[in-house]
């Protein structure tokens, strides 16, 4: 392969010196990247190892800035000029000032990434630091490796929640914290919600009559029933009309039980760019899982209504971190946007010592919402649990790779093993099928997602 022309002379006299390979035969721990960030006082881009989480927090302080990740528009602009599909750190490339991890100058030799489809280049750290001679030099990486994420030991989830408040008395919050852990209470349309789900007993009239003690989730059913999506005969009159005729009781139980939830926490102003939003999520979640269920062999596939609410409520601890710890959420959103190759759950881990999966957890739990839900929320980022209710979590953790791997901004992704298709009983090649037609059709879940925002 040839090298494009800017790459090429941004190395200069070093080109001859570098040899391409492979991305599948590159050594990830010689692999860098490089993270364009911008703030008032311009434009600057930091270099470290591609596996490090990227302390933003740590460059601000030791800069004196407030850095973020650069817009999508304005990094695709800095592409389009150099006439690159991927910046690979070569600082050059920009003539943006630019700083360097110490953790890259220990390197033997290091691997430059040119996009998914080309070779990487490979070439002496010695070479490296000739192009990066005028960058700073400052320590603000760690290994991911040293972050330890509490996947299977729930019960160590509390005592983590409350190292996570000592953590920040510091900061004079912790009472603020310790309040905030023990609220909101379960909103009374859910508490409702909850008690007919557990009622074996219950039936449409029961929900109609919670539905409509409800007003503002009344005009939400009525309005979701009245929309072009369900494309319902005649004009939907009543909550009744909308569950009897139109949406259905379960639709109607999880959809009123994820907006009652949603509701009870506000959606946070800040979010980290270049992820879908949380209704967004929730829907993408809730669809997969229901879709995965449903493709399971009679006899061993969970129960439908319990997985749709599981991934409708998979990123409800999102909600519940900007409530909890507010003068953080902040800096979780912009760790994330800098860090795109890591799950949300090892930054968080980083910055709070708590994921917001643990502590979802512990609020469901308080509130008697159903173990198939709770569970699955706490154990979604493990795909070896397999204690009770595991297969719900395994969904919940499937769908989302599937969903990454097609596009889907959901946070970073991984490689999902056959032997996870088996243990459920799944015909890889019919679930990628079946996701490929969920995501062709996403003007679908972009129509719910903004049906369940309250109006």
């Amino acid at each position: 392969m040839e090298l494009p022309v800017a790459v090429r002379q941004a190395l200069g006299d070093s080109v001859s010196g570098v040899s391409l390979r492979d991305v599948s035969q590159a050594v990830e721990e010689q692999l860098l990247r490089m993270v364009l960030l911008r703030d008032d006082q311009g434009s600057l881009q930091a270099i470290c190892r591609h596996t490090d989480l990227l302390d933003i927090n740590a460059l601000n302080k030791k800069l004196g800035r407030d850095l973020r990740m650069m817009t999508r528009r304005d990094q695709a602009q800095a592409r389009q000029r150099a006439g690159l599909t991927e910046m690979p750190p070569l600082p050059s490339l920009t003539g943006w000032p630019t700083v360097v991890d110490d953790r890259v100058d220990a390197l033997s030799s290091v691997t430059l990434s040119l996009g998914a489809d080309n070779p990487c280049i490979v070439m002496p750290c010695e070479d490296f630091q000739s192009l990066i001679e005028s960058a700073d030099r400052h320590s603000f990486s760690v290994a991911s490796g040293s972050i330890q994420v509490n996947l299977d030991h729930p019960e160590e989830d509390k005592a983590q929640l409350h190292s996570a408040i000592r953590k920040f008395t510091s900061l004079r919050i912790q009472q603020r914290l310790e309040d905030t852990l023990e609220l909101p209470p379960l909103p009374e349309t859910a508490q409702r919600i909850i008690h007919l789900r557990v009622n074996p007993n219950a039936v449409m009239g029961d929900l109609v009559d919670v539905v409509e003690s409800d007003p503002s989730l009344a005009a939400q059913v009525v309005s979701w029933a009245s929309s072009s999506f369900y494309a319902a005969a005649g004009q939907v009159r009543s909550v009744h009309d909308a569950v009897s005729r139109v949406l259905g009781f379960d639709l109607v139980m999880n959809l009123a039980m994820g907006l009652s939830l949603g509701r009870a926490l506000k959606t946070p102003q800040d979010h980290p760019e270049g992820y879908v939003d949380y209704w967004q999520q929730a829907i993408w979640q809730a669809q997969s899982c229901g879709i995965l269920s449903s493709m399971m062999p009679r006899g061993e596939r969970p129960i439908f209504g319990l997985s749709y609410l599981a991934g409708l409520l998979h990123n409800f601890g999102y909600l519940v971190l900007a409530q909890v710890f507010p003068p953080h959420f902040k800096l979780v959103c912009r760790t994330l946007e800098v860090n795109p190759h890591m799950d949300s759950s090892v930054i968080e881990h980083y910055l709070l010592g708590v994921s917001r999966e643990q502590i979802a957890a512990q609020l469901m739990q308080n509130w008697g919402m159903p173990d198939e839900v709770n569970l699955s929320i706490r154990y979604q980022k493990n795909p070896g649990y397999d204690g009770p209710y595991a297969v719900y979590a395994k969904l919940l953790w499937l769908g989302r790779q599937l969903l990454i791997e097609r596009g889907v901004a959901l946070g970073a992704g991984q490689e999902v093993p056959s032997e996870l298709y088996e243990s459920l009983g799944l015909d890889r090649a019919k679930v990628e099928d079946q996701f490929d037609q969920l995501v062709e059709n996403k003007d679908v879940v972009m129509a719910m997602a903004g049906m369940m925002s309250p109006s």
